[in-house]
């Protein structure tokens, strides 16, 4: 297998990367365009969210057909460039699998509807309480019930997310053999890595009524999950040692994770978890106004640190993806101290035990943009929560406020490449809005600034391909108490690694009992980073990564 404990992975959004032809929508061959600069960066696999044909209810998230590339994006010619040009560069392609649902447009469904019994058996389909009624109370997690009557068969069907998205039925194993088709194909074009997106909750349990929530807890982590898992590992991509996978875990348990992303290989490479990025919800609620706790957010850091590494099993890390606000608005300081708080959050991360992810535009320090009308959004469940935050009784400007801060759509502005229109994204009608700062935060600004948030990535890149430590060391939270100071150590072989940071915009001071200046300083926001023999005293959005070796 290769060795992903070492590698550096490139998110791309590509409706939102670059666009080649000037449609105002980014596509596959903006992708090729910018692989030198991936490649400058430091990542060895990009991964690439959904281009396949779709009718895009959910961005592309709702697939029509697994094996066309959507006309939008390209063709399969571009796709087949990309995959080989990105090749020639040392750098793989990770293609993001939806196997939890369809489109309601894809042919499967569409023949179910038409009545066809072999693909009705295909998605789930269940009779009603009683007339009226769905089969059970489960929310759907874009807002309302998870049911969608079909008034043709007097029956429900069962989608998670949105009405459009129907959910497959792996009980059946018909379906997961079009599943291993599909993943077999794209093995033979060359791609080296998938990502499955939503997979935990592809087993389903009992079909009841939720008395103590929306349903997550009958098909999250469900009973013959693993056994799927398995099953597509045995058939798939677990024959060839060079393809790296990794699993989008919702709402999911540690218990769990250590069985998906075993050192034994018998299910997936790593997992995302995202326990992490709600501390700033209320409970599992995201739609509400709440500073982050931010030592909450240290203790599931350093737990899942801790325990996924006495389990022998590894962590996605990261901050940002296409369904998250940008990191810098959400944890860091967009205006006085945006670029050191912006390389702070990435120290935490590319320094921790597990394979970091970066998302377009992280790299550059991008900011949510502040949407301020609702035809400005996109996202399919932002604009439902904007409409059901007002039936609540929030007034319409609360609505605007909670949307500015957790709409999907926050990550999904186009990538800021130029101080020229539309932040040289593209000639024509971006599909949505550019961020007005791209005049002063974008790509061509930063690869000029030797000093710039873009070349503080690309040396942290470098650094877990030059130190092993980084790659294979194991883990000590230190201080989980302290107010503002995030702080851990690695050690490996004779090798010990400390990576410290305030979280806050106020000088503070970290203790520690021991020498600090035996230490060398590996990489640092701040041009003067002074350890002292008991602990350092760390500058607002400080973060210093200290090395010795015995």
């Amino acid at each position: 297998m290769s060795d992903f404990k070492k590698s550096v992975v490139y998110q791309i959004y590509p409706k939102s990367f670059y666009d080649s032809n000037g449609d105002g929508f980014g596509d596959l061959k903006g992708v090729t365009e910018k692989l030198d600069y991936i490649k400058e960066l430091g990542a060895d696999y990009i991964w690439l969210t959904p281009f396949f044909v779709s009718p895009q209810n959910d961005n592309g998230y709702d697939v029509e057909d697994y094996y066309r590339v959507d006309p939008r994006y390209g063709t399969m010619e571009d796709l087949e460039e990309l995959i080989r040009e990105a090749g020639e560069r040392g750098i793989s392609l990770m293609f993001d699998m939806v196997f939890n649902h369809t489109s309601s447009h894809h042919e499967w469904f569409q023949k179910a509807l038409a009545g066809d019994e072999k693909y009705k058996e295909f998605y789930i389909f269940r009779k009603g309480k009683k007339p009226g009624t769905p089969p059970t109370n489960w929310e759907s997690k874009f807002g309302g019930s998870a049911w969608e009557y079909v008034e043709e068969f007097d029956e429900y069907y069962l989608h998670l997310f949105d009405v459009t998205q129907p959910d497959l039925n792996w009980e059946n194993p018909e379906v997961r053999k079009e599943i291993q088709k599909v993943v077999r194909f794209w093995m033979e074009k060359g791609v080296k890595g998938f990502r499955f997106d939503v997979v935990n909750l592809i087993s389903k349990g009992k079909y009841e009524d939720d008395d103590e929530g929306d349903g997550r807890r009958f098909y999250t982590d469900g009973p013959k999950i693993h056994e799927y898992l398995q099953e597509l590992n045995e058939t798939t991509f677990g024959t060839d040692a060079q393809i790296i996978t990794v699993g989008e875990m919702s709402s999911t348990t540690m218990e769990n994770c250590y069985r998906y992303a075993g050192e034994d290989g018998k299910e997936l490479s790593m997992v995302f978890s995202f326990h992490h990025l709600k501390v700033d919800f209320m409970g599992n609620e995201k739609w509400v106004m709440v500073p982050f706790d931010f030592l909450k957010l240290k203790r599931i850091l350093f737990d899942w640190q801790t325990h996924m590494a006495e389990h022998h099993a590894w962590n996605a890390v990261f901050w940002c993806n296409h369904d998250q606000p940008r990191v810098v608005s959400r944890f860091g300081n967009t205006k006085r101290y945006w670029k050191e708080s912006g390389k702070m959050l990435a120290t935490v991360i590319h320094c921790l035990r597990g394979t970091p992810y970066i998302y377009q535009g992280e790299e550059l320090g991008m900011t949510n943009p502040g949407f301020t009308d609702i035809s400005q959004y996109r996202d399919v469940e932002s604009l439902n929560h904007f409409r059901i935050l007002q039936e609540k009784g929030l007034t319409e400007e609360n609505a605007y406020q909670i949307l500015q801060i957790h709409s999907r759509d926050n990550s999904r502005t186009p990538v800021q490449w130029k101080d020229e229109e539309n932040g040289g994204f593209t000639s024509g009608k971006p599909w949505i809005e550019v961020n007005p700062n791209y005049h002063t935060v974008n790509a061509e600004a930063e690869l000029e600034d030797e000093d710039s948030i873009f070349h503080y990535y690309q040396k942290l890149a470098a650094l877990r391909k030059e130190y092993d430590i980084i790659g294979y060391g194991d883990f000590e939270p230190l201080d989980e108490a302290h107010p503002s100071v995030l702080a851990y150590r690695r050690r490996w072989k004779g090798e010990t690694l400390l990576v410290i940071c305030n979280f806050y915009g106020k000088e503070t001071a970290w203790e520690m009992d021991e020498d600090l200046k035996q230490y060398s300083c590996l990489l640092s926001n701040y041009k003067d980073p002074a350890p002292e023999e008991g602990g350092i005293t760390l500058r607002p959005y400080e973060a210093a990564v200290l090395y010795k070796k015995d």
